[in-house]
């Protein structure tokens, strides 16, 4: 990191000196520009590893400027300033490259913050660019499909960002895994991970264990209680199935990432903390959205990253992999002594659709090896249930496809097309994103991002 001072990038004089007066009041150097032509001058010569800009400017578009001195410098910490009304605007900085974004009006402490966090990752060592090591399994995970080297190299993207990330994925997938993943390749690795389930906890009980309580607050606060949101402070805070969350506490939420600013039940006195935001669900938060049950501003300030965990059905060999790992261990747990699969129980693992995902997969491991000892697990030792699974798929041959008509098509334009074909294949599929595209073959954020898309057009399918 150099000593060079920040650049501070803000077209509007009164807010320019506003935030430089607060950040040289806390002993920061700042240079700063009105234009963008103005701050591309003072990057190049001034090298700041540390870029505040707006981004509305009079003479340029504030995403070109930013991919330009991303372009110039790829390791600059870039801070994007936007009004409420363009959030979007600032998610596409962050999936650009930007490190963290504020939305006016934001406070002195949330500027600071974003600033510290900034100037940590630089301190941070920078991941190795090596493509092998880039796409290798982070965390816990197992596995080298090509779906799972896409989420790897998708998590070491994201890691030093204070971007949201948010976590899709059937159950069973590893979601919790990729945001573990995602925490300890950061800069905050050091700090505490927290992890709070939103569907397990009752939705009177979710404020106090989000944002805390004083004791005698409620019935049955018989003390006080730290919740998530403090206890993450310095480090990362992971909520789960994000859409259970009670409608009443979306909102409350909302301004917690708006101002770092946490208020325990019982309490008027606010406290900043220093998290950096991950969720994750199971279900489709679009249709959510549509349905009134998440609020589709909260989604937008925590979809800024999306990252969807495959299932195992679409792991290829990884199956085998996890299973060979997974005997390793419960055969040394229960003194087992299994080294392997036969070859007839590998093909049956890898025709399974595996509804349960890796969680499946784990209980059917441990099944073997709690009731059988051996040398080689065979078909015969697997559950009675599984092997029915397995012979009716086997069963099942695929059903030939009648010719499209193709003259229902016509007038319609190709991105009129497309959404017939998406949506047509998700309602095949009884609303499930992820099956559609498996069939589809793409990735189901392809699908989350189209659909995000014709929601904010308005347009409908014709």
């Amino acid at each position: 990191m150099s000593d060079a001072p920040l650049l501070l990038i803000e077209d509007i004089p009164s807010l320019q000196l506003v935030y430089r007066a607060v950040l040289q009041r806390a002993g920061l150097a700042v240079d700063t520009a009105t234009t963008a032509r103005e701050g591309l001058e003072i990057f190049r010569k001034g090298k700041p590893d540390v870029v505040v800009l707006d981004m509305m400017l009079p003479d340029r578009d504030g995403l070109e400027l930013m991919q330009e001195l991303l372009k110039i410098r790829p390791g600059t910490r870039v801070i994007v300033i936007t009004a409420n009304g363009t959030i979007s605007r600032a998610v596409e900085a962050m999936r650009a490259g930007a490190h963290e974004f504020l939305v006016k009006p934001f406070d002195d402490q949330r500027f600071l913050h974003a600033i510290e966090n900034a100037r940590a990752a630089l301190r941070a060592p920078l991941p190795a660019e090596d493509e092998e090591v880039a796409t290798a399994p982070t965390g816990d995970f197992i596995g080298q499909s090509p779906a799972m080297k896409e989420v790897y190299s998708r998590i070491r993207s994201v890691a030093r960002s204070m971007a949201t990330v948010f976590i899709t994925g059937e159950s069973g997938t590893g979601k919790e895994l990729c945001a573990q993943a995602i925490h300890r390749t950061s800069n905050r690795a050091e700090g505490p991970f927290v992890a709070l389930n939103c569907g397990a906890i009752p939705a009177d009980l979710l404020e106090s264990e989000v944002f805390g309580h004083l004791k005698g607050s409620f019935s049955g606060a018989i003390a006080d209680k730290i919740g998530a949101a403090a206890a993450a402070d310095g480090g990362t805070l992971f909520l789960d199935e994000i859409c259970e969350m009670d409608l009443n506490l979306q909102t409350k939420l909302l301004r917690f990432l708006q101002t770092s600013t946490i208020q325990p039940v019982g309490t008027s006195k606010p406290r900043k903390v220093n998290v950096r935001i991950l969720c994750a669900t199971n279900r489709d938060p679009m249709e959510t959205v549509r349905r009134g049950q998440f609020r589709e501003d909260l989604y937008y300030r925590l979809h800024v990253i999306p990252i969807h965990m495959p299932p195992l059905r679409e792991r290829g060999d990884d199956v085998i992999e996890i299973a060979e790992k997974l005997l390793r261990r419960f055969s040394r747990e229960e003194q087992r002594h299994f080294t392997g699969f036969s070859d007839e129980v590998k093909e049956i693992f890898r025709r399974l659709d595996w509804p349960g995902n890796v969680r499946q997969l784990l209980n059917v491991v441990l099944n073997v090896v709690v009731l059988h000892d051996g040398t080689l697990v065979t078909a015969d030792m697997l559950p009675l249930d599984l092997r029915r699974s397995d012979t009716r798929q086997a069963a099942q041959a695929p059903a030939p496809k009648a010719a499209p008509d193709l003259n229902m098509l016509a007038g319609k334009t190709l991105a009129q097309i497309e959404r017939l074909v998406i949506e047509n294949a998700i309602e095949r599929h009884n609303g499930s994103v992820p099956r559609a595209a498996r069939e589809l073959d793409v990735s189901a954020s392809t699908l989350y991002r189209k659909r995000e898309g014709w929601q904010k057009s308005g347009d409908a399918a014709e």
